[in-house]
């Protein structure tokens, strides 16, 4: 075989073409180009951008103060003192933060924070007057929403709403916050040792608690003392505070970090609506109000009628009467709210006369939907002079009013230009409303009228009578042996025991008085009779 001759040195060389010619397809880069310049921002970035870089020394005190009061006075078992001393801590802390902040900075005032708070603190004191668990559940629930509110900064319709999950959100958003918070008091000059001090006081807690326990299992003489100082001290003590001081933590940490970094979510500026011209929203507003006043004046003897003309209506029964009002009441006032939103968010105001048109139309259908309030009312009276009162039917009669107000306020907000006080002032009638239900007493006031009606030889539920809190058993006490054994012989059991200081409530001290020892049923029929 012979070499392959080599080309002389310097000469060109061509390559022939190759016989199968690679085919190239479209460059990456154009299909899925990379995009240049900063991300997209995101939510929190846009509408809850942090502002500060770590907690202030304020802050890390007022979160340690607030979870030490909370741990060392809250009863999660029962209502009692302890809970508005722990609420108190709490709003205290947030306050002082509020107090040591730049007014300019400020997301909310320190006159509506401080109205806030007091009322966050009036609806946990409702536990100690009142021993029934259902209403102050209700309160413990609007002192989460009052403490939102103190700390939030929107004032429309879903900034309030988002204030609620705001403050959870807003304390885990905190907590690598309130770290680098920690790591500049630890750098700063002289905060070493305040440190070291804080760290002293949690060692010595741990050890009193230890040796408490040791000690007061050993003496009886100590534990004595100690029961009266620290009831419950017992090995599950110890995670009962730690799990009440993060809670508490964790809400005043959450709260501080929304007051120094506030969130416009749900509170930013609308864009502006396409209006309608007048005869566009009069027409279907007109039809609905014409509809609803034909409905008022047909059914003015339904609305308004007594028990006599109840019991001689064919398949009605005061149970439809009562419930069928509620419901009216409900759907028209979400009507109304929902036809006076979209009315001003489109009608065009440019005009007198459409300014005119728009508030007297607006106010007829208000004004028609508390015609239906009343209604309501009146039916539910009918309804409890012939069965009786329960807590479900006071609790339905406070929400009607509550609503009643609401469209009032409605009424009020068409008269004055700036509505951005009305979502809060709601919320504020809703306070309102509770802390009536807590003077009222509504499980005294539920027995007092149910014990009426048994001493005028009317049905009455005593098994139900005996299903009340403690601040019924002064007017159960009234009843005759028997019904009296029945009505407090479950009170007599939940009240046996004494509270400690955190736990004390005057409707239980008051109903220990009068059943300090358990009561047996005896041989009264004490069972649920009604359904």
């Amino acid at each position: 075989m012979q070499a392959q001759a080599r080309p002389p040195q310097g000469a060109l060389v061509t390559q022939p073409p190759p016989t199968h010619p690679q085919q190239l397809g479209p460059n990456p880069a154009l299909i899925n180009p990379v995009r240049l310049g900063p991300p997209n921002p995101t939510l929190f970035q846009q509408r809850w951008p942090q502002r500060s870089t770590a907690a202030g020394p304020e802050v890390l005190i007022g979160g340690l103060v607030a979870a030490v009061i909370a741990a060392a006075a809250l009863p999660l078992d029962r209502p009692g003192l302890g809970w508005p001393i722990a609420g108190l801590g709490l709003v205290g802390a947030l306050l002082v933060v509020i107090l040591r902040m730049d007014p300019k900075q400020r997301g909310t005032s320190v006159i509506e924070a401080a109205s806030w708070s007091v009322a966050t603190v009036a609806l946990l004191s409702v536990g100690v007057f009142r021993a029934a668990g259902w209403l102050f559940v209700l309160c413990v629930l609007a002192a989460f929403a009052t403490v939102a509110l103190s700390v939030g900064a929107g004032r429309r319709v879903p900034a309030v709403f988002m204030a609620v999950l705001n403050l959870p959100i807003a304390g885990f958003r905190s907590l690598p916050w309130v770290r680098w918070g920690i790591v500049r008091a630890r750098a700063a000059e002289g905060a070493s040792s305040t440190m070291r001090v804080l760290g002293s006081i949690g060692l010595g807690v741990l050890l009193l608690v230890v040796f408490g326990a040791l000690f007061a299992s050993a003496d009886a003489a100590f534990d004595h003392i100690v029961q009266t100082i620290l009831p419950d001290l017992s090995l599950a003590t110890p995670f009962r505070w730690a799990f009440v001081g993060a809670i508490f933590a964790f809400l005043t940490f959450g709260g501080a970090y929304l007051l120094h970094s506030p969130s416009t979510v749900g509170d930013g500026k609308r864009s502006p609506a396409r209006t309608v011209r007048w005869y566009e929203w009069v027409v279907p507003v007109g039809a609905l109000l014409l509809v609803f006043g034909i409905f008022v004046g047909v059914q003015i003897p339904v609305l308004f009628g007594d028990e006599e003309y109840v019991m001689r209506t064919a398949g009605l029964t005061f149970a439809d009467y009562a419930r069928k009002g509620f419901w009216q009441l409900l759907v028209v006032t979400l009507l109304t709210i929902v036809v006076i939103a979209v009315a001003v968010r489109k009608a065009a105001r440019e005009t007198t006369r459409e300014r005119v048109l728009l508030r007297v139309l607006l106010g007829l259908l208000s004004a028609g939907a508390l015609v239906v309030v009343a209604s309501a009312l009146w039916r539910m009276n009918a309804y409890e002079t012939a069965y009786g009162f329960s807590r479900l039917r006071v609790l339905v009669s406070a929400f009607e009013l509550w609503l009643g107000g609401l469209i009032v306020l409605i009424m009020i907000a068409g008269v004055v230009p700036v509505t951005r006080w009305l979502p809060r002032t709601a919320v504020a009638l809703w306070v309102i409303t509770l802390l009536g239900l807590a003077v009222l007493n509504p499980d005294r006031f539920i027995a007092e009228q149910n014990v009426a009606r048994y001493a005028n030889h009317n049905n009455s539920d005593i098994w139900y009578l005996s299903t009340l809190s403690a601040d019924a058993a002064p007017a159960l006490d009234k009843l005759p042996a028997d019904a009296r054994a029945c009505a407090l012989s479950q009170i007599s059991d939940e009240v046996h025991d004494a509270d400690d200081w955190r736990g004390w409530n005057l409707g239980r001290v008051e109903a220990r008085r009068i059943v300090p020892e358990p009561v047996d049923s005896g041989r009264f029929p004490c069972y649920r009779s009604y359904r």
